[in-house]
């Protein structure tokens, strides 16, 4: 989509309508005491050549580098990215700039994302998906506010400690400034989350759980979809691991409602934190409900198929203050990503590389399990598993990382219960050989 530039004379027919003389006119209502009076202070410019050596000086002080091993997931995990979704992601019919606002400008990026949407409602078991949303957290919220939509009448959500606490909070934010309850629901001695405090809650409307959970824990979805329902509410599922829907059921298989979470394993590197994907899918009855956009397929004047913006029920368009949400953009460009990654695993590849990553993570566990650790947690986990140590493990940990190992998330910042112990995770990325090289260093 090309840039059209103002031309002054358009800029000078703009200023005489607002009754402005310049631009720097447009900001006389701020006081002169909040402007800037003169030049930022900059260092000066760099060559291409001075900024790469810059940068490299500054990367080579990082403590963790890439050749590090990492044994933590806790919301985002490190698996292998085919070289083929960079090379596909970077051309130009899908690397555009924002929105789609005009479809016939933008078919490339309009039919990536519905083919997003498709793999991601195959994926996640459920009749629609969304064109994403920023995050797995504010999926998850969205979902919440969704369901509160829904069952109109009542005020109240639950929301299990065992979905990640960093969701949580964006949920308590969300939240925090209208007139709905939250309820947390503890989770029990098997990992799983202890739905019995459902029955001495009222005024319902939804209630979200995570699977897996934060602790790698696998729900028994089928049992919660029952009770939940039996309550009276909408069933949420989130997610940070969507890998594990290629081996165990998908939330639509288990009577989900809604199923919301964060894409980043799909395709998307760690990169410090983010980029995230909101993944974000419902019931075909709930989707005028359902918050962000979603793309559609339609025909043009000559019964050509097209693709458009079908919904967008957010605040810049018609709705405006009747918006199902305040989200007002997608990441489009990781979904897109997502999307390829999907489609170039296929059903079969998706299966085996989740095979692959639980027989990883099991045979971690059995191993540091033989070491004498103990694993808290004997329900069915994928991924990641939540370990006691005899001793004190903080020394070790931290030997293990001199020696290039990033060995497990100390979990009792958010977790009191558990202060003494660490969440580990394996993927693809580590060998057996790593996992043995912890294990020795464990039992020694």
């Amino acid at each position: 989509m090309r840039y059209l530039p103002h031309t002054q004379e358009e800029i000078d027919e703009m200023l005489a309508v607002v009754g402005r003389s310049s631009l720097d006119d447009l900001f006389c209502t701020i006081p002169e005491s909040c402007r800037r009076d003169g030049d930022m202070e900059l260092p000066p410019a760099l060559t291409e050549w001075e900024l790469d050596a810059h940068m490299a000086e500054i990367g080579s002080q990082m403590e963790l580098t890439k050749h590090h091993k990492m044994m933590v997931g806790a919301g985002s995990y490190h698996h292998y990215i085919p070289q083929t979704i960079g090379a596909l992601a970077s051309r130009s019919e899908f690397l555009t700039a924002y929105t789609p606002y005009q479809p016939e400008m933008a078919q490339g990026t309009l039919q990536g994302i519905y083919e997003y949407q498709t793999l991601t409602a195959r994926l996640l078991g459920m009749d629609v998906a969304n064109a994403s949303i920023y995050d797995g957290g504010s999926s998850l919220a969205e979902a919440l506010l969704m369901g509160l939509r829904i069952n109109k009448k009542k005020k109240t959500v639950a929301v299990s400690k065992g979905i990640h606490p960093h969701h949580r909070q964006v949920v308590r934010t969300y939240l925090m400034a209208t007139g709905f309850t939250i309820v947390d629901i503890p989770v029990g001695e098997d990992g799983r989350t202890d739905l019995s405090v459902l029955s001495d809650t009222e005024d319902l409307a939804a209630v979200a759980l995570q699977s897996p959970n934060f602790f790698g824990v696998v729900e028994d979805l089928e049992k919660s979809a029952a009770t939940i329902h039996d309550a009276g509410a909408l069933f949420i599922c989130s997610f940070t691991e969507a890998l594990a829907y290629g081996l165990v059921k998908n939330p639509g298989e288990c009577g989900a409602d809604i199923a919301c979470g964060d894409g980043q394993s799909m395709g998307l590197s760690r990169s410090f934190g983010g980029p995230g994907l909101g993944m974000f899918s419902c019931r075909d009855k709930f989707t005028r409900n359902m918050p962000g956009r979603l793309v559609g397929i339609t025909k043009d004047r000559d019964d050509k198929r097209g693709f458009v913006l079908t919904l967008a029920t957010r605040e810049q368009h018609i709705r405006r203050e009747k918006a199902t949400s305040n989200i007002c953009s997608n990441q489009g460009v990781c979904a897109m990503m997502a999307g390829m990654y999907m489609a170039s695993l296929g059903g079969t590849g998706l299966r085996e590389l989740a095979q692959l990553n639980y027989a990883k993570a099991e045979y971690f566990k059995s191993q540091l399990k033989q070491a004498g650790a103990e694993i808290v947690f004997d329900s069915p986990t994928f991924n990641e598993f939540l370990v006691r140590f005899p001793g004190d493990f903080e020394p070790v940990r931290k030997k293990l990382f001199a020696e290039g190992y990033v060995a497990g998330l100390p979990v009792g910042k958010y977790y009191p219960q558990y202060k003494d112990c660490y969440l580990f995770c394996a993927t693809e990325t580590i060998a057996k050989e790593d996992i043995d090289a912890v294990v020795q260093e464990v039992k020694s």
